[in-house]
């Protein structure tokens, strides 16, 4: 869940992209922080054929959420965690940033425990279908919250394999040691590195370990020419495409409210650096967004 810093464009919502002839999923979202009701967001998406959505939580309140909404919509899909900034916040009993817990609540490791209890108890559930977005983030995170980021971190990893479910991570600055606990811990079968932000050599080494690489907006930024060198060697059975909307709104649209119906916009600015049709993506990534969440 990257900041969408551009201050470019309005708030206006980008306009409907054509619609895609195969449908797709959107990997990773949080309607929760869009504006608008479930049911528009999933009607817009569902006429230019977004067929379904992952709604990824990111705290206790926001995790609850997802899988509450999942349980009410066929085409929801839910992922529980504590982000990789939460961590440190309820270590040190910050109620600020993701959380929306309400009053100061006491920090310390046995708070940490407590959430991730909760965690593992949403992670059993049948609607939930992956465990993230969890990792490391060393941009918004300093020195002294990266103890608390791991810790938390390889807590999702167990969890995810105990129950099965896909491990989403999110990784900013941190691709060094987000592999190298991956490695020492044992990577649950299925790992997503959602908004993939790594360069070409690092989707080298994710193909080698199978891990998903899911693409986001951010790759059609003019900056972005190593996120599309990634996306050009990655193996076509291990990409996705995901918005994160509200953030990181595609080209030309950047600076204005991404949301789940964008994604053809994205899908076919990745079909271009791939040199492929983007009905043949599109099936690529309809199969690895299924096997990837088991659904």
């Amino acid at each position: 869940m990257p900041s969408n810093t551009s201050a470019r464009g309005t708030n206006d919502a980008p306009p409907l992209p054509e619609p895609l002839r195969v449908p797709v999923a959107d990997s990773h979202t949080h309607l929760d922080m869009q504006s608008g009701t479930v049911e528009d967001a999933l009607a817009k998406a569902a006429a230019v054929g977004v067929s379904a959505v992952v709604q990824v939580g990111c705290d206790l309140a926001g995790s609850r959420w997802a899988a509450k909404t999942a349980a009410a919509y066929d085409a929801v899909h839910a992922t529980v965690a504590l982000h990789p900034n939460e961590a440190p916040r309820i270590v040190h009993g910050d109620p600020d940033g993701w959380s929306r817990q309400g009053a100061r609540q006491p920090g310390g490791d046995t708070a940490l425990d407590d959430a991730l209890a909760e965690i593992d108890r949403l992670a059993a559930l049948a609607q939930v279908k992956g465990v993230g977005e969890t990792g490391l983030d060393y941009f918004r995170t300093g020195p002294e919250g990266k103890a608390a980021q791991e810790r938390s971190f390889r807590a999702h990893i167990e969890i995810a394999k105990r129950h099965g479910k896909a491990l989403v991570i999110h990784d900013r600055d941190a691709h060094g040691d987000v592999l190298r606990i991956l490695k020492e811990e044992g990577a649950p079968e299925r790992t997503v590195f959602h908004c993939y932000s790594g360069d070409a050599a690092m989707a080298e080494v994710c193909a080698r370990s199978g891990y998903f690489m899911s693409f986001a907006g951010n790759m059609t930024f003019k900056n972005a020419q190593p996120l599309r060198d990634a996306l050009a060697v990655a193996p076509a059975e291990l990409v996705l495409v995901e918005t994160d909307a509200p953030f990181l709104t595609p080209a030309p649209y950047r600076g204005r409210p991404n949301a789940p119906y964008l994604i053809p916009v994205t899908l076919r600015a990745m079909a271009a650096v791939r040199g492929v049709e983007v009905d043949a993506l599109a099936e690529a990534v309809a199969a690895n967004t299924a096997r990837a969440f088991d659904f």
